[in-house]
């Protein structure tokens, strides 16, 4: 495989760029990935590569094939949309929940604090690989925060669940780093529907929450088609 074009190395971008190779279909459903043929590839050791397949492995992208090998697993665009639509409603449930429930103070400053950063983040363009990690992590908090705030395992135990299907965690970030304009808009939409989300839990308004997060999740797919940037990398 050539080398890809426009990639940065990085630990977080490893993942963040296999994901977008597999949803582009340059590493197809059932082909077997090599952790030094991938290192060469991106142009990165085999270490974060090896971490990369683990985590990937997690979010239902890749499985075990041999002792140390993996595979592009299979899978359709039902199955992404379906995994996306049951990661929305869980975390719909647990905002309406927690809009229900009041935001105490320490979980109100958490989520504030994420937003404030997040603004910080996505204003210093052009946008740079430093920030799309920096940004995940902040997006990844945000979400989990939530979750956690509801106080119920039930819920954070069926998202996790959940979280091993492609492209179902709000982790499951993609970046094509050859529009990376583009790209910092996504990111500003979502950090809009993050604003959006936190207003309605401040005000305790428990339906609209509810509805925000589940729009919210799949605005990535949404964003995408509009842009006629979608693209699916295996069909079952």
């Amino acid at each position: 495989m050539d080398p890809i074009d426009g990639f940065l190395p990085g630990t977080t971008s490893v993942v963040t760029s296999l994901r977008k190779l597999i949803m582009d279909g340059r590493y197809a459903a059932g082909e077997r990935l090599a952790e030094l043929s991938v290192a060469e590839a991106l142009g990165v050791s085999r270490t974060p590569v090896r971490l990369a397949f683990r985590t990937l492995e997690q979010e239902g992208l890749l499985q075990k094939t041999g002792k140390r090998g993996f595979v592009v697993r299979e899978f359709s665009e039902a199955d992404v949309l379906c995994g996306i639509e049951v990661r929305g409603a869980l975390e719909g449930l647990a905002a309406r929940r927690l809009a229900e429930r009041g935001l105490d103070a320490a979980v109100r400053a958490v989520l504030l604090g994420c937003l404030e950063e997040g603004e910080q983040v996505l204003a210093e363009a052009p946008l740079s690989e430093a920030h799309i990690e920096r940004w995940s992590r902040l997006n990844a908090r945000f979400h989990d925060s939530i979750v956690h705030a509801t106080g119920s395992r039930v819920i954070g135990d069926a998202i996790t669940r959940n979280n091993h299907l492609p492209f179902a965690s709000a982790d499951s970030i993609t970046i094509d780093r050859n529009a990376l304009g583009k790209e910092l808009d996504k990111l500003r939409l979502a950090q809009v529907h993050h604003r959006l989300i936190f207003d309605a839990l401040e005000r305790g308004e428990s339906a609209r929450a509810e509805m925000l997060m589940r729009e919210h999740a799949y605005i990535g797919l949404r964003y995408a088609a509009m842009l006629g940037l979608a693209a699916t990398s295996a069909a079952s």
